[in-house]
């Protein structure tokens, strides 16, 4: 039981916690540490049994974390030989802790907003954002923007030293200073959303990310409601999220997209995009997240299993999508819904002009080969796919995806 509340109490309340201690001792390297060495506490401090665990566990996360971060900057002073500036003791974050009810997101997107500053390079923004607000691990935010562990740790690094030295004040900026970070803060949210999304059952880690991008999301359309990339943003989350009841089957197994009952899907959250993604289509015209938006309301447009698939629209806007923002992610969804229009043969064509050793540890990659190799007859490269995407760790509805998958080719 402790374990579970543990893991339970990170996922919900983890960010919350990261970010009132930045806010408080304005310190990225102090809120990390002192939240890890809370959660170390704690496995040593709850017991197993109910009536050894405290009453509000994220409360006392925090206030545990709030005395080793205390611990720090003695230590701090100490090996410094100096006293360093007293944190401020307003706003107590602990205050908000103490009842969930009370939390809303603008802690967590405070922080999203200080780890985006310019003062940051541009290609370590969201990966620090990542890190710091939504807890992922070095070797996650890595793979997710398919770049070693040693070289995204250098820019954590080079990023957190960057916030110190530029004294970022831990506030939302006013207005004047969201449109220069909205680009680092839009990715952000996309990958802490796709790292929900790619869980089917809802059950890893990370599954609270979904739904607190559609609450960021919503906060943030508030903040700026003539910015379509944001209004778009809002609405592919939930576009993706109103897939969520049909994209596992009765046994526990992921269901692909296009054989998904639509019957079963959320026709508020559909009905909530589709006026996001009017008053998107209201300001701009096509740009990334507005075609990445287009592609979502195009598969949710489907009523029943009846209605074919959108594989041509999709091609498509996906042939667009590629002249503006040409990425391996985006070229291999490509190739999926290439695959359904001209053939296998023509898609893993696509797929082998990527870089091999980049997307060595991306999953998405070596599931798709998979299937197209699978299609084409070409057992031993299919199954070393496979098993090499099945190496990745997929979560557990994925996983029996694949070995079905897998099982059935072998079979035939």
């Amino acid at each position: 039981m402790r374990a579970a509340v543990l893991d339970e109490t990170f996922r919900a309340a983890g960010g919350r916690i990261r970010a009132a201690l930045a806010a408080r001792y304005r310190d990225l390297d102090i809120a990390e540490e002192a939240f890890a060495e809370s959660c170390l506490k704690a496995v040593k401090a709850w017991g197993d049994e109910e009536h050894d665990l405290p009453r509000d566990p994220a409360a006392w996360l925090y206030r545990v974390a709030e005395r080793a971060a205390l611990d720090i900057l003695r230590r701090r002073r100490t090996r410094a030989e100096n006293r360093p500036d007293e944190p401020e003791p307003e706003p107590t974050a602990e205050d908000r802790l103490t009842s969930d009810d009370a939390v809303i997101p603008d802690e967590r997107l405070k922080l999203i907003f200080v780890c985006c500053h310019p003062a940051v390079a541009a290609d370590s923004r969201a990966a620090l954002t990542l890190k710091m607000v939504c807890g992922l691990s070095t070797e996650e935010v890595a793979r997710a923007f398919l770049v070693s562990e040693t070289t995204l740790a250098q820019r954590l690094v080079r990023a957190k030293r960057k916030i110190a030295e530029a004294g970022v004040s831990f506030e939302v900026p006013g207005p004047e200073h969201w449109t220069e970070r909205l680009a680092a803060v839009l990715s952000t949210m996309e990958v802490a959303y796709a790292k929900a999304h790619e869980d089917a059952a809802g059950s890893g880690r990370h599954a609270g990310f979904a739904r607190e991008m559609l609450e960021v999301t919503a906060l943030l359309t508030e903040m700026l409601p003539r910015e379509a990339e944001v209004l778009a943003l809002a609405a592919t989350i939930r576009f993706a999220e109103a897939r969520r009841p049909a994209r596992m089957d009765a046994e526990g197994v992921m269901v692909p997209l296009a054989e998904q009952d639509p019957a079963l899907w959320s026709k508020p959250l559909i009905e909530d995009a589709r006026r996001y993604c009017g008053r998107a289509l209201g300001i701009s015209g096509p740009g990334p997240r507005i075609l990445q938006m287009m592609i979502h309301a195009l598969w949710c447009g489907r009523k029943s299993l009846a209605d074919q698939p959108p594989w041509k629209a999709v091609l498509a806007a996906y042939d667009i999508l590629v002249e503006l923002r040409d990425d391996a992610i985006i070229r291999i969804n490509r190739a999926v819904a290439l695959a359904e229009v001209k053939g296998a043969e023509e898609a893993l064509a696509e797929l082998d002009c990527l870089d091999a050793e980049t997307l060595s540890d991306f999953l998405p990659f070596h599931a798709a080969r998979a299937d197209l190799l699978a299609r084409q007859g070409r057992v031993v490269e299919a199954l070393e796919a496979y098993d090499r995407a099945l190496a990745l760790s997929p979560g557990e509805a994925e996983r029996r995806f694949l070995e079905r998958r897998r099982d059935a080719f072998v079979a035939s």
